[in-house]
């Protein structure tokens, strides 16, 4: 037993003594750089972030636009290395802005770019401020290396992303498109996950977003002095509604990237997953299935890929402590899979909740800032995989990751894909670094992180795809 310990020890310190030998590679560098620029949306402040990208691609010669919205601290940043111009453009697009943190349930300070025990850490460091620095790196190695271009290559730093309904891409491709405009795209979406042990998993590509849903639910009652509640409390009514939907959950709806990807981790797991993720695929037994979708929803990432999720975000009623309020209401996000109708989607709600007393509209109906273009609520197309960007991203994921499976994938959230998809530009969707489940986890949270190591390989994957689709 003491032995164990002692040589259980010994790999712990070994592990660690590697992890802080990392190298910082360039990628890493920049990344810290790009944290360091605090872009919490609100309100943003993308223009800056704009200013020290132009910094690092103007010297490289890189044609430089920098888009200012009607909102002047919102920018979007357009770096161009010109081909010869005989291939339509390749884009590469990445969101400037992060959503806020929780300062004090952080262990190092969020907006530092703190790089320790082999990781960057810093908000936006998965999503998507790591995506950009892989992007930008891979695009800026083009210039240094003089590769020859037959098309040219578009680096687009995005603003309003996070906010999504004022002046991201959406207003972008309404005002500038021409600036835009390519054969195909990379955006974030798809993951590259790791197994236990480190090693590669899979690489997923997203050939299409969910799409947001928010519907308002209001509640209507008698607003009297709070010593002689009636009989029809609005904050009563909307909580009985919103117990129903907590206690409701959608039926899996498999389109053909969740299918494929479904049957990767078929391939790729032991029993009894194996099992659960081919009775989900092609079992006809419904039971089977039902058993299969209880099982695989204990992960939420999945869970969240197969059906539309439903999440209550906001509430609001009353307006003193001695008054019942007339109305209550609650908003309630759902990300949906394409395919899905609003109409039938509300009416969907409408008989889960079952309660005439209770109004069910679409939240975005309510007024947007003035000039502002709001993402559209029907989901863009799907990306097809009979393109030379897909082609070549299977082909050097094969590269940088020896047998490792390539999936298409639905990405469980939105992007600001759509106003290419939507005019039949396919876009591919992929978190470029290697991650754990854990670190997902981290996205959006506290101490969110990615490894120095899987930026450079994200970086390498990122650089040879660009070489063999727009190289000579």
């Amino acid at each position: 037993m003491h032995h164990n310990r002692t040589l259980s020890l010994f790999f712990t310190v070994a592990l660690a003594v590697a992890a802080a030998q990392t190298p910082v590679n360039d990628t890493a560098k920049l990344l810290a750089e790009v944290i360091r620029v605090n872009t919490s949306n609100p309100p943003g402040n993308e223009a800056k972030l704009a200013a020290l990208l132009k910094s690092k691609f103007e010297p490289l010669g890189f044609q430089i636009e920098i888009i200012t919205t009607p909102e002047p601290t919102k920018a979007h940043f357009i770096a161009r290395l010109k081909g010869d111009g005989s291939k339509k453009p390749i884009l590469l697009a990445a969101h400037a802005d992060v959503v806020g943190v929780e300062r004090e349930k952080w262990s190092v300070e969020p907006f530092e770019g703190v790089v320790k025990d082999g990781y960057v850490y810093g908000r936006g460091a998965i999503d998507f401020k790591g995506g950009l620095a892989v992007f930008a790196q891979a695009v800026m190695q083009l210039a240094k290396n003089k590769v020859p271009l037959a098309r040219d290559v578009i680096f687009l730093s995005e603003a309003d992303e996070e906010g999504g309904l004022s002046f991201g891409t959406t207003w972008l491709a309404k005002e500038n498109f021409a600036k835009i405009d390519c054969e195909f795209s990379l955006n974030e979406g798809g993951w590259i996950m790791k197994n236990p042990d480190g090693s590669v998993r899979y690489v997923s590509i997203s050939t299409a977003d969910k799409s947001s849903i928010s519907l308002l639910l209001t509640a209507r009652g008698t607003s009297t002095h709070s010593s002689m509640p009636g009989p029809d409390s609005a904050i009563f009514t909307l909580a009985r509604a919103m117990a129903k939907l907590g206690d409701y959950d959608t039926q899996p709806k498999l389109i053909d990237s969740t299918r494929e990807f479904f049957t990767t981790l078929e391939k790729t797991s032991q029993p009894p997953m194996s099992t659960w993720f081919h009775d989900l695929v092609a079992n006809t037994d419904p039971a089977k299935v039902h058993a299969a979708d209880i099982a695989i929803s204990k992960d939420p990432l999945l869970h969240a890929i197969m059906r539309n999720t439903i999440a209550p975000v906001l509430m609001n009623a009353g307006f003193r402590g001695n008054v019942i309020p007339g109305s209550a209401e609650a908003t309630v996000n759902f990300r949906v899979i394409p395919g899905t109708n609003m109409d039938e989607l509300i009416s969907e709600i409408k008989a889960v909740v079952n309660d005439p007393r209770v109004e069910i509209t679409n939240a975005l109906t309510r007024m947007l800032p003035p000039g502002a273009a709001p993402r559209p609520a029907t989901p863009a197309p799907q990306s097809g995989r009979d393109t030379d960007l897909f082609r070549a991203l299977v082909r050097q994921s094969n590269v940088v990751f020896p047998n490792v499976p390539v999936t298409t994938y639905l990405f469980q959230a939105g992007t600001d894909a759509g106003p290419w998809r939507s005019r039949g530009i396919p876009v591919y969707g992929i978190y470029p670094y290697p991650i754990t489940n854990e670190d997902l986890t981290r996205m959006h949270g506290n101490d969110e992180r990615v490894s120095v190591e899987s930026l450079r390989q994200g970086t390498d994957l990122i650089y040879r795809t660009l070489v063999e689709v727009a190289g000579k």
